[in-house]
């Protein structure tokens, strides 16, 4: 205790001089924790506004969601009998004419006259949702140059276009997906004719509850009282379980974004430290040669350290605070419900504890090492500090302070793996900086032999004893790596969006075509100039209620695969093999085959949900479940965007149930609106998806995800170049006095210019290279491994990491020499 005293009134005294040796280690934990901060606050903001307005988003306090077939009358009048007041919708999509003969896709939705049960449907002009009118977001009367009071033809109907949509509450609750919003009554559906046996309608039931009635109890009952019902029961705060997951995955990222900057920033305090000490080698020797134990030197900087790492992380969360409410205004048109800026302790207290664990991690080392040097080593040799070790003690705090960070980062984390994945790929990125320094100052030795002066002073800087090479190369070379890794992702993705996918993809897709309009339809398309390939399939609408004798909500799926076991699934069936099918395990059916239905079956699903040939799929169609036999697993191929379903099943039961064809036409592009417009003309309930038109769409979702994963990316790169700039700035004085003393033998400014551009332009196309190579391995670990996509090899984004590395170190490298040139020798060498 004496000596924890005695510290603290040395650091007391000390800290009244002011900050500067430390802004580095201030402004590097301020970068990293007000990175954690925002991303924490801004998802906890979200939250709030999922919780308080969960009815308004959903549509009421429950909601049945129940297929593409209406929900059962009784269990509706058992709502009712219980006082829920029951609004009803149908989801579809169908396509809009114009009166100029212009038509777009739409997701329509025919809502009741109660709807919405909380919140409002505001309207421009206002007016009440009834009679044979449509309304649509102001997309839709910009594309087709529509003005109130026009005729609109829907399906079959001709309505009157009576407005823009100004707000739609439930939005998040039934995002539009193909194409802009269209509300109707949906007293008017059954006119439009787009209603009909198979047809792709979704029907959902929003349930405002009496006061007091508890959402979750009245679901239970509903659904024992149901049992079998093909429903899926949501309440308020799950408005959509699908926002969730989203934000889930998106916090996870960019959080471990945040702890990459933050870790990078340790870097930054380990090296502000070390170079803060360096300055104060003569008061700690002062203090050594008149008697003050280790532990209260040891007490004294860590005090003052702590205190500074505590005024950055303020500065941290205040900073994220703030920019929590910037983000949340620039984002407030692609955010799935306004963020409610306020003061959240979990996430800043959070920040603070990832700041305060990471100071500990980076600043124990190079205090306990200072600690216990002698002061007669101090006096003769700054440089000595490097040699000594710390102390078992103060080993044993690092390594449980490292410990900790890491344990939290895990066990905070919404996806475990995730983080543990983060974890092992920041040491070994640390391991392999290391380790390349290392080679690097070798190679620098083996080349002290060379002529040039310049080469030969540049190089030896880099493997001098107290060289700054290592703590450079980690911490450019983590941030480098981010990017580079975010860059390869990105282009990937684009790659395979806007170069491969569109040279496979057909032009549209057809969809709810009845049987008995299937021989027009084929006439029609393959009539039209420019058509290559028709290819039509029946298809149902089925919904896998269990996996031998499972329950689907049961079953043990992997996360990427469970995604099937929710909701409608296509079915089709086939008594041959669809072009292009792979068979990886069993065979297909005989073509003459009426037995038992067999299925073919996703290889990658049945792998997720550990099951293979002979296990039994029950799928319910129509209200009637129906068992599927697994005969065969195939290889599906999604991105070819063509008709892949996961169940492809034998004829004989399927063939007699209600249904309708999908179709593919693929030809020549200046022939789409030419071909659309005959097919919709003809067949008024077929709707045509342009799928390059879709895949613009991603292109630029796409763009906004590369923009904010490359903005993420390059906090990372800031807190690199902080620490490069502490760096420079540790080892100024060296500079200096090495530009001193080499101007008195003789040398011009041009060669000792020349002299340490050489080695910080060595050490930025070192590390260059290094972040490329590393930053290319995860990134195809992420496309191959995660993302299950080809990979597509980048030269040209590797090419500008590696100059803008160089471009980097040597800005910072001549600044710092620059500024060494300026000093006058005589001070120095009287000095001396």
């Amino acid at each position: 205790m004496r000596n924890l005293a005695l510290g603290f009134k040395l650091a007391r005294r000390e800290l009244r001089g002011g900050v500067k040796g430390l802004r580095i280690v201030l402004a590097c934990l301020a970068l990293g924790v007000a990175a954690i901060a925002a991303v924490g606050t801004l998802r906890a903001g979200i939250n709030a506004g999922l919780q308080a307005d969960g009815a308004r988003i959903l549509g009421g306090d429950l909601e049945i969601r129940a297929g593409y077939e209406p929900a059962n009358p009784e269990a509706l009048d058992w709502v009712r009998a219980r006082g829920g007041v029951i609004s009803e919708v149908a989801l579809l999509r169908a396509m809009l004419i114009a009166p100029n003969g212009e038509r777009t896709l739409v997701e329509l939705k025919a809502a009741d006259g109660r709807y919405p049960l909380y919140g409002a449907l505001t309207l421009d002009p206002a007016q009440p949702l009834q009679g044979p009118i449509l309304v649509a977001e102001p997309s839709v009367a910009e594309r087709l140059s529509l003005a109130p009071g026009d005729e609109v033809r829907l399906g079959e109907a001709r309505m009157r276009f009576a407005g823009r949509i100004a707000e739609e509450p439930d939005r998040v609750a039934t995002p539009t997906v193909f194409g802009p919003r269209a509300i109707i009554p949906l007293d008017q559906l059954r006119a439009t004719g787009l209603a009909q046996p198979g047809s792709m309608i979704t029907h959902e039931y929003r349930i405002r509850l009496p006061e007091g009635v508890s959402a979750r109890a009245f679901g239970e009952e509903l659904r024992a009282a149901f049992p079998t019902a093909p429903w899926r029961i949501r309440r308020a705060d799950q408005a959509e379980p699908g926002v969730n997951r989203f934000l889930d995955r998106a916090a996870s990222f960019l959080t471990l974004a945040g702890l990459t900057a933050l870790l990078v920033g340790g870097i930054g305090v380990a090296t502000g430290v070390r170079a803060w000490l360096d300055a104060r080698s003569r008061t700690i020797a002062t203090l050594r040669c008149m008697g003050a134990p280790t532990a209260a030197i040891f007490s004294a900087y860590l005090f003052q350290v702590m205190a500074l790492a505590a005024l950055g992380i303020l500065i941290g969360l205040v900073a994220g605070w703030g920019l929590t409410a910037l983000a949340a205004t620039a984002l407030s048109g692609t955010l799935p419900v306004p963020a409610r800026v306020g003061l959240y302790p979990a996430p800043l207290l959070l920040a603070a504890l990832y700041g305060v664990l990471t100071a500990l991690t980076f600043a124990l080392w190079p205090l306990g090492r200072a600690g216990r040097i002698p002061g007669a080593a101090l006096f003769r040799d700054v440089l000595g500090a490097g040699g000594f070790w710390p102390g078992w003690g103060v080993g044993l705090a690092n390594a449980l302070a490292a410990a900790a960070l890491v344990t939290l980062v895990i066990v905070t984390a919404e996806q475990r793996f995730f983080a543990i994945a983060f974890c092992g790929g920041a040491a070994a990125a640390m391991l392999l900086f290391r380790l390349g320094a290392w080679g690097l100052m070798a190679g620098a030795r083996a080349l002290s032999g060379i002529r040039r002066p310049a080469w030969r002073l540049g190089l030896a800087n880099l493997h001098r004893p107290g060289a700054p090479t290592p703590i450079m190369l980690v911490a450019l070379g983590l941030g480098l790596t981010t990017l580079a890794a975010i860059a390869q992702i990105q282009g990937n993705l684009r790659s395979a969006i806007g170069n491969e996918m569109p040279a496979r993809a057909p032009n549209f897709f057809f969809i709810d075509i009845q049987p008995d309009q299937v021989a027009r339809f084929d006439a029609l398309a393959r009539e039209t100039p420019g058509v290559d390939e028709v290819r039509r399939v029946p298809s149902l609408r089925a919904r896998i209620s269990a996996v031998n004798g499972v329950p689907a909500e049961q079953v043990q799926a992997t996360p990427e695969t469970a995604w099937a076991l929710r909701g409608d699934r296509g079915l089709t069936y086939s008594a041959t093999p669809p072009a292009g099918t792979r068979i990886t395990e069993g065979a297909w059916w005989a073509a003459d085959y009426d037995g038992p239905t067999l299925v073919s079956f996703d290889a990658n699903l049945a792998r997720g949900w550990g099951i293979g040939l002979g296990d039994t799929i029950t799928v319910n169609v129509l209200g009637r479940d129906i068992d599927l036999q697994i005969a065969n697993l195939r290889n599906v191929e999604w991105r070819s965007l063509g008709m892949n379903f996961t169940l492809i099943a034998s004829p004989g039961l399927l063939s007699s149930a209600p249904h309708t064809h999908i179709a593919t036409v693929r030809g020549d592009p200046a022939q789409d609106q030419n071909l659309l417009r005959r097919i919709t003309d003809a067949l008024p309930n077929v709707s045509g998806i342009r799928v390059r038109e879709a895949l613009e769409q991603v292109g630029i979702l796409l763009g906004r995800i590369g923009t904010a994963l490359t903005a993420v990316g390059s906090i990372t790169l800031m807190a690199g170049a902080l620490v490069l700039a502490g760096a420079v700035a540790a080892g100024q004085q060296r500079r200096i006095r090495e530009a001193v003393l080499l101007k008195t033998v003789g040398a011009t400014r041009g060669q000792i210019l020349r002299a340490f551009l050489v080695e910080f332009g060595v050490l930025g196309g070192f590390a260059g290279i290094l972040a490329a190579l590393a930053g290319t391995a995860a990134a195809w670990g992420v496309v191959v491994g995660i993302m299950r996509q080809e990979w597509v090899f980048l030269p040209g984004t590797l090419a500008l990491t590696v100059l803008g590395c160089m471009i980097l170190v040597l800005a910072f490298g001549y600044a710092g020499t620059a500024m060494a040139l300026r000093v006058r020798p005589a001070p120095l060498l009287r000095n001396e």
